[in-house]
C-alpha cells in the first residue's frame, strides 16, 4: 500500500484544485467579487499557517527573523506581489470571465512559460543539438498554440448540432471579448507564477524555511490585495459575503487550497520528485471540465477542447525534455547553477530534481497560495 500513497495524495490534491475552481466559479456567478475573494482566501490561509509556523519554530523565531534581513524581506515582498497577489487576481478574474475548465487547462502552461523566461535570462541551457532541448522548445510552442486556440478559437458548442454545423460555425473569436479577456488574464496569471519560480533562487538563499516563507507570503498578499481592492472597489458593499455558500468557499480555499494541498504535494514530491507530481496536473483539467458541464452547465466548445488537449500534450513534451536534464546532471554534465536550484527545490513549496535549468522548481504548478 505504501507505493500507492503518493499517487493517492496527488489525486486528492488535483481533486481539491478542481473543487476550488468549480466552487469559486459558482461563487462569482452568484455575485461575489473575484478580487475580494482573493483577500479572504489569503487571510484564511494566513490564519491557518501562522500558528503552525509559530508552533513549529517557536525556539528559533528570532534567528529566522534575523536571517531574513532587509534584502530577503524585499524579495519576499516582491514575490508575494507577483506570485500571490497579482497572480491570484488575474487567475480568478479569468475564472470569472472565462470558465473553470479553461482556467485549470491554462495552468499547464506554467512549465513552458518558466522555460522561456529562464532561457531568456540564461538560467536555462538550450542546446538545439540535443533531442531533449528540442522537445522543450517544441512542447512550449504546442502549449502556446493550445492557449491561443482556447482564447481566440472558442468554436461551436460540443455535443450540439451535426458535423456540417460544426464546420460552418468554427470561426475565430466565437466566444466574444469576454472569453478572450478571461483567457488573457489566465495566461498572465501563469506568467506571474513562472516569474515567481525565477525569484525563488535568490529568495531561498536568504530564507530557507518553506512553511514560514509561505506564511509570510500569505500575510503580505493579504495586505497587498486588500489595498488593491480598496483602490479598485471603494464601495464597502463589495466586501459583503452574500451567503453561507460564499463563506464556505473562502474557508475551503484557505484551509484546503493552501494548507492541505501544500502538505500533500510537498510530501509526494519529496518521495517521487516533481516530474511525477506534474504528470497529474491534467487530471484537474479533466475533473473540472466534466463537473463544470454537469453541475455548472458550462458549455463545451470544440476550439476550447482542442486547445486544452494541445496544452496538455505540450506539457508532457516539456516534462520529457526536463526529465533528461536530471539524468544528464546526475551523470557527466553538472552545471554550476544546479546547486542553487537544488537548494531552491528543497526550501520552496515543492522539490526539484538536480537539473540544469530553473524551470524545474515547482513543475507541479501548485503552491500554498495558488489556484
Amino acid at each position: 500500500m505504501e507505493e500507492y500513497k503518493p499517487c493517492a495524495a496527488m489525486v486528492v490534491t488535483q481533486c481539491i484544485y478542481a473543487a476550488l475552481a468549480l466552487w469559486s466559479k459558482a461563487a462569482f456567478t452568484g455575485g461575489m467579487s473575484p478580487l475580494v475573494f482573493v483577500v479572504y482566501r489569503q487571510a484564511v490561509a494566513t490564519i491557518v499557517l501562522v500558528p503552525v509556523v509559530i508552533a513549529a519554530n517557536r525556539r528559533k523565531m528570532k534567528e529566522m527573523m534575523g536571517r531574513l534581513g532587509l534584502t530577503g524581506f524585499s524579495l519576499v515582498f516582491v514575490a508575494s506581489l507577483v506570485g500571490a497577489t497579482v497572480n491570484q487576481c488575474l487567475y480568478y478574474q479569468g475564472v470569472n470571465l472565462g470558465s473553470s475548465s479553461m482556467a485549470t487547462a491554462m495552468t499547464n502552461l506554467i512549465p513552458a512559460i518558466t522555460f522561456v523566461m529562464a532561457a531568456s535570462v540564461g538560467l536555462e541551457r538550450v542546446d538545439v543539438r540535443r533531442p531533449r532541448s528540442l522537445a522543450k522548445i517544441l512542447g512550449t510552442a504546442v502549449c502556446v498554440s493550445g492557449a491561443m486556440a482556447m482564447a481566440f478559437f472558442k468554436g461551436p458548442k460540443l455535443l450540439l448540432g451535426d458535423l456540417h454545423a460544426l464546420l460552418l460555425q468554427y470561426s475565430p473569436a466565437a466566444g466574444g471579448s469576454r472569453w478572450v479577456t478571461g483567457a488573457l488574464f489566465l495566461v498572465g496569471s501563469s506568467s506571474c507564477w513562472s516569474l515567481w519560480l525565477i525569484l525563488q533562487v535568490p529568495i531561498c538563499k536568504s530564507y530557507v524555511d518553506p512553511l514560514a516563507l509561505s506564511a509570510w507570503m500569505c500575510l503580505l498578499s493579504t495586505l497587498q490585495s486588500a489595498l488593491l481592492v480598496a483602490f479598485l472597489l471603494p464601495d464597502p458593499g463589495a466586501w459583503r459575503i452574500h451567503s453561507l455558500f460564499d463563506l464556505s468557499c473562502c474557508l475551503f480555499s484557505g484551509v484546503f487550497g493552501s494548507g492541505v494541498t501544500f502538505y500533500l504535494q510537498s510530501w509526494s514530491i519529496s518521495v517521487r520528485g516533481p516530474l511525477y507530481s506534474a504528470m497529474f496536473n491534467p487530471l484537474c483539467t479533466v475533473i473540472t471540465t466534466v463537473f463544470a458541464a454537469a453541475v455548472l452547465r458550462e458549455e463545451l466548445h470544440v476550439g476550447s477542447l482542442l486547445g486544452a488537449i494541445a496544452v496538455i500534450a505540450g506539457l508532457y513534451v516539456v516534462l520529457w525534455g526536463k526529465a533528461g536534464d536530471g539524468k544528464r546532471c546526475g551523470g557527466m554534465e553538472p552545471e554550476q547553477h544546479s546547486d542553487d536550484l537544488e537548494k531552491t527545490s528543497a526550501r520552496s513549496d515543492s522539490t526539484v530534481d538536480v537539473g540544469d535549468g530553473i524551470a524545474e522548481p515547482l513543475l507541479a504548478g501548485g503552491d500554498p497560495t495558488e489556484k
